[in-house]
Parts: C-alpha cells; sequence; structure tokens
C-alpha cells in the first residue's frame, strides 16, 4: 500500500525534522555562494556565474526544490560563452577606472564630494543593472538592455535590489570573510525581484 506524499510549503516543518524548511533554503544559499565565488575567481567568469545561480535557486523559489552542486555546475557550463566572457571583462574595468578616480579625488579638487557620491551612485546602479541581467529568465538572461529596462519599468523591486546591493558592500567592507558568502543572498534577491514583476511586466514587446 502506498502513501501518496506531498510537499510542505516554504516555511513548514516536515514530521521529525529540527529545522523549517527556510533553514533549508539558507543552506541552499551558503552553497550556491560558496559554488559562484569559486567560479568567480576567474574573474571574466562572473556574469556566468551568477547567472548560473540564479539558474539554480530560481526553482527553490517556488516548489522548494533542493539545491545540487551538480545543477549549478550544468548551469554554469550553458552560460559560459564568449558574451559572457566578453562581459567578465567589464568589472576589473570599472575597479580600474574607480582607481583612477578615488586618487584624483584624494587631492581635494573642486567638487569632490559631489563626484565622490555620484560615483557611489553609478556603481551601485551598475551592481543592480547586471544582477537583473544575470537573473533574467531565457531567452533574456545576461541581456544588460533588457536589465536595464527591467530596473526602470520596476523602480520598486530596484530599490530592493539597491538596498541588497550597498548592505552586501558594507559587509564586504567591515567584515571581509564574509565576502563569498555574499553572492548567493545578491542572486537570491535578483531572482526574487524579477519574480515579483511576473511576466506581465516585461518591458520588451516584439
Amino acid at each position: 500500500m502506498t502513501q501518496a506524499h506531498t510537499r510542505s510549503p516554504r516555511g513548514a516543518k516536515e514530521p521529525g525534522e529540527l529545522f523549517g524548511s527556510g533553514f533549508s533554503l539558507f543552506a541552499d544559499m551558503l552553497l550556491v555562494s560558496l559554488l559562484t565565488s569559486a567560479a568567480c575567481l576567474p574573474v571574466v567568469t562572473a556574469p556566468a556565474a551568477f547567472a548560473a545561480a540564479s539558474a539554480t535557486l530560481r526553482p527553490s523559489t517556488g516548489d522548494g526544490a533542493p539545491v545540487k552542486a551538480a545543477t549549478y555546475l550544468g548551469h554554469l557550463r550553458a552560460h559560459l560563452s564568449a558574451r559572457s566572457l566578453a562581459g567578465g571583462l567589464v568589472p576589473p574595468a570599472v575597479v580600474v577606472l574607480l582607481s583612477i578616480d578615488s586618487g584624483l579625488l584624494g587631492d581635494a579638487l573642486p567638487g569632490a564630494h559631489a563626484v565622490a557620491c555620484a560615483l557611489v551612485l553609478l556603481v551601485v546602479g551598475a551592481a543592480v543593472v547586471a544582477l537583473r541581467a544575470t537573473a533574467l529568465p531565457a531567452p533574456h538572461r545576461l541581456s544588460p538592455r533588457e536589465g536595464l529596462l527591467r530596473s526602470a519599468a520596476d523602480p520598486r523591486g530596484t530599490l530592493l535590489l539597491a538596498g541588497g546591493v550597498v548592505l552586501a558592500g558594507l559587509l564586504a567592507w567591515s567584515i571581509p570573510l564574509l565576502i563569498p558568502l555574499l553572492p548567493g543572498p545578491l542572486a537570491f534577491a535578483a531572482t526574487v525581484v524579477d519574480l515579483r514583476s511576473g511576466p506581465d511586466s516585461d518591458p520588451v514587446t516584439g
């Protein structure tokens, strides 16, 4: 005699389970964080690594599907391409430009504080657009244009994601040991923001 098994809603505990499924999601994000951090080590693979993180976590946000390292690696291989590797050259270029600008601002030039604030806003905005691009479902994934359009079309979600980026930046600055654990929550936040906008909010037509 067989018994039907139904999946409990996210957050509910199974009989005999010490922790709720919310703890499982937390553990999944930690696993994805470590895998993404390792995949980002070559630098140019960062876009593909975050896209793989989002694709791996996306099923977990709905039916609570477990996250496996093999699943992440499969998504990573699928997203590695000449286009994604070319996009991976952007972050180090931005770092170099910011280093040059910060050196110039250190000379106490007129308007240095205003320029510094503008640079911070620019970096946060670019990070939000990049995260939204990596969280997009196929066939739009890793499209900077689509990420920019969705960021503009969903200001509330964009502000929420910007808050996550700022918080991650503060944690990385104050506690560098946490840096390998930050990609998972960022990818999860970007994925949830994309899902909450719904399919009807797609700004691209045709």
